[in-house]
């Protein structure tokens, strides 16, 4: 069973005294104590973020690793990433997380990994990277289109309340077919794909939705069915 979980915003990063989203990707990977490896590479492999990784997941029943490409623990890469039950992307910048895993090879190990069944899973850029377009602030001034990866189809949009610019932005995009036709998610909402296909909708914060946004005589948006975890 292949499976994405790719999330608009939340998890440990965000929501340290929220658990909600982490432990539902925890409770996917089918074992007791999962192995799940962090991959901080868009956020430059920055300490801080590895450190609030293993704060949250030590505490857990998990056995936590994280994967970092300024130091790499081992030559093997594809080894080091094939024994894991869990891969989880943090977020930062997309464009130089695509980069930096096309050098290393990794877009091709991911790719094998999904492939044997490894849950791969993400935030923010750890989301888009999944897709084959994502909605990315990677350049710095303005919002823009990035080809991503590919292993699910269609684009997506993250943090889609929580930046001002994101919902405009993406239904600019998609309204002028600079973009194909995707999924948002607000910060606090997962998209769990089993085998390419949007198996369900996740979200930490009660409120929190999300959309499915294309181009019929005109950009459309439309909210779909959100499972908040809280109420499970």
């Amino acid at each position: 069973m292949k499976q994405i979980i790719a999330m608009g915003g939340g998890g440990f990063s965000m929501e340290p005294e929220n658990p909600l989203l982490d432990t539902y990707i925890l409770n996917q990977s089918g074992k007791n104590n999962p192995k799940i490896c962090f991959i901080p590479t868009a956020s430059g492999d920055s300490d801080d973020y590895i450190s609030r990784f293993y704060t949250f997941f030590e505490k857990q029943e998990c056995q936590p690793s994280h994967l970092s490409l300024f130091r790499p623990p081992t030559r093997d890469l594809e080894s080091f990433i094939l024994e894991k039950d869990i891969i989880y992307v943090g977020g930062g910048n997309t464009k130089n997380l695509l980069v930096l895993w096309k050098e290393w090879d990794l877009d091709v190990i991911f790719k094998k990994a999904w492939e044997q069944g490894i849950l791969l899973a993400g935030v923010s850029a750890g989301s888009i990277c999944w897709f084959e377009e994502g909605v990315t602030d990677s350049y710095g001034d303005r919002l823009e289109a990035l080809k991503c990866l590919g292993l699910l189809e269609g684009s997506n949009c993250p943090h889609y309340d929580g930046e001002k610019d994101r919902r405009p932005s993406f239904q600019a995009f998609v309204d002028s077919r600079k973009i194909t036709p995707g999924l948002a998610a607000d910060d606090g909402v997962a998209f769990h794909f089993i085998d390419k296909e949007l198996h369900k909708i996740i979200s930490s914060r009660p409120n929190a939705k999300a959309y499915k946004v294309y181009n019929e005589n005109g950009v459309k948006e439309v909210e779909l069915e959100t499972t908040y975890l809280g109420s499970l």
